[in-house]
């Protein structure tokens, strides 16, 4: 490497919760620099959630990322002419960052509905370890589950 590596950037915690994992889910959302539309998508998903659950918001928004999170994924490895799916432990961040990204997709890939109503019940049916977001993680597992005899690639 010619340069030394990007340092972290701190994401700010966003007003309304205090917390920087929203302020993170909401980067991830907007789309052409349009912050105020994906929050408003955010916070309306978390009144939606909050009225259907009587729930804290926030608490089923922890345990939808924790649930989906995967602890293990398949890294391509090109050993001796051939490539190998080579099951590797997620770090956290990046951890955090599929789970996100994958409820968001689960949520868009939903049609017929508003994308709030869309995101408030992937993120319920996260919490309650059902929904496309977590068939994801389990394909995710099976995949590397299926390919541990290449473990010692990694």
């Amino acid at each position: 490497m010619r340069h030394k590596p990007a340092p972290k950037r701190v994401i700010r915690p966003e007003y309304k919760y205090q917390s920087s994992l929203v302020a993170k889910f909401i980067n991830h959302i907007m789309f052409d620099g349009k912050k105020s539309v994906a929050s408003r998508l955010v916070y309306g998903a978390f009144d939606l959630i909050a009225a259907k659950t009587k729930q804290p918001p926030l608490e089923v928004f922890d345990l939808a990322i924790r649930n989906v999170a995967p602890v293990l994924e398949v890294k391509s490895k090109r050993i001796g002419g051939a490539n190998y799916q080579v099951p590797i432990e997620v770090r956290g961040d990046r951890r955090i960052t599929l789970s996100m990204r994958w409820i968001i997709d689960a949520a868009r890939s939903k049609r017929g509905q508003t994308m709030d109503l869309n995101l408030a019940e992937e993120l319920m049916a996260a919490a309650r370890k059902e929904g496309s977001a977590i068939k994801k993680r389990e394909d995710v597992h099976r995949m590397a589950d299926a390919n541990r005899a290449f473990a010692h690639f990694a």
